[in-house]
């Protein structure tokens, strides 16, 4: 059984102010795909502390400092790491990252936001159609793919606390659904509605107005399993009781070894 963890930490070097390596050694997670890591490595003084968890750490910083960036955690040397997926305008901001190892191959994604206004919101919609590109071309050199991250998009209605009131908000967008549901058909599976129909499942909540306690929340973070690894798909499970982030992390158990 594998074990992988998706996990947005609104900057590392934040999270682990708040005790993260302690939560990482109590989770015992075999790979953990980390975004918005807002660091490089040469930032970070607990990189020891992390090794003595058993961890190799792989990091795609941004260029932009305390910005984006990507990283994976692994207990299994992978036998290669690709740092980008080719296309400078998103490699320079770190958005993608990926390990491949026997059984499977892991990326860590971090997708852009579109709420800072038109602009990002454009630079999304030209990520995303390249992403399925990209995916498209992947699927078919590595069939047993995982990839995992943040999607900054809720995929349906059962996926954000109030889908009336956001259905002009960027994440909850028509264009960007009907994105999500093209991606999945192309040959994926959304691990954790694979096996949890039920609602009030989210990764993300506002700081503001008490939002988390109240549980008013987005659900868009992800380990999306490709068609071919859909009979290995064991558990998924949100794990809202981490709070080193705006988000919380994503367990996926793979009956597959590394």
């Amino acid at each position: 059984m594998t074990k992988i963890i998706t996990y947005n930490v609104n900057g590392i070097r934040a999270a682990l102010r708040k005790d993260l390596l302690s939560w990482l050694k109590t989770t015992n997670a075999d790979i953990i795909c980390l975004q918005e890591i807002k660091a490089s490595p040469d930032q970070l003084i607990d990189l020891l502390l992390l090794e003595g968890l058993g961890y190799e750490h792989y990091w795609f910083p941004a260029e932009k400092k305390g910005y984006s960036g990507t990283a994976i955690l692994t207990k299994k040397t992978p036998k290669h790491i690709e740092y980008g997926c080719g296309i400078e305008l998103y490699d320079k901001e770190g958005r993608i990252i990926r390990a491949d190892f026997e059984a499977f191959s892991v990326i860590s994604a971090y997708f852009p936001s579109g709420s800072s206004g038109d602009l990002r919101q454009d630079f999304k919609y030209q990520f995303l159609d390249d992403f399925q590109q990209y995916s498209d071309k992947l699927l078919t050199e590595i069939p047993n793919l995982v990839i995992s991250g943040d999607y900054n998009i809720c995929h349906k209605a059962i996926d954000i606390h109030n889908p009336k009131a956001n259905a002009n908000s960027s994440g909850f967008l028509p264009e960007e659904r009907t994105w999500m549901d093209g991606f999945i058909n192309s040959g994926y599976i959304d691990s954790f509605r694979h096996l949890h129909p039920e609602p009030h499942h989210y990764t993300w909540w506002s700081y503001r107005a008490n939002a988390r306690a109240k549980n008013l929340g987005w659900r868009i973070d992800y380990n999306m399993v490709s068609k071919a690894l859909e009979h290995k798909i064991r558990h998924a499970q949100i794990l809202p009781e981490a709070v080193h982030s705006d988000h919380c992390p994503v367990l996926l158990e793979l009956d597959a070894f590394l």
